[in-house]
């Protein structure tokens, strides 16, 4: 049995408070999801006034993510005519999504799941999934780093 590691829920809150500071900031309002080490959506966050359309395309820029194990926006670079990967966003039903706000999440050099942030410019997107994955080892109030629970598969 091989035993991963993966994003508890709490660490999802944290991934996402991360990201929602960083989208207050940047004055717009987003999606943000989180997936666990097998694509499985944890939690997901719509702020008030972000758009509706945007709530399944974080939760696929955060699949996308993972699933790939690269950021979105990388993945759309690869993606392009001509591109080793053109054509990929019609693959898996078109759940890949090849625009900016999808960041893995590691921990010692493993995939651990991935954070789907949708709602503003590609910029904002990225830069919000960005914090949001780098919450993951901020201290929280309570002086302690994100938890991660061993899942077993």
């Amino acid at each position: 049995m091989i035993e991963m590691l993966t994003v508890s829920l709490e660490a999802a809150r944290q991934i996402i408070q991360g990201a929602e500071t960083k989208a207050r900031s940047l004055g717009c309002a987003v999606n943000i999801a989180v997936v666990d080490a097998g694509g499985n959506l944890v939690a997901h966050v719509r702020m008030d006034n972000a758009r509706i359309g945007a709530i399944d395309i974080a939760i696929n820029k955060a699949w996308s993510a993972r699933a790939f194990d690269m950021e979105t926006a990388e993945l759309g670079s690869y993606s392009q005519p001509g591109g080793p990967f053109f054509g990929i966003h019609a693959s898996n039903g078109g759940r890949v999504m090849i625009l900016a706000g999808g960041v893995p999440l590691r921990h010692a050099g493993q995939v651990t799941g991935a954070i789907g942030v949708s709602g503003g410019s590609d910029e904002e997107d990225s830069a919000c999934a960005r914090a949001g994955a780098d919450a993951l080892t901020s201290p929280s109030p309570h002086g302690s780093t994100a938890h991660y629970i061993l899942e077993r598969r």
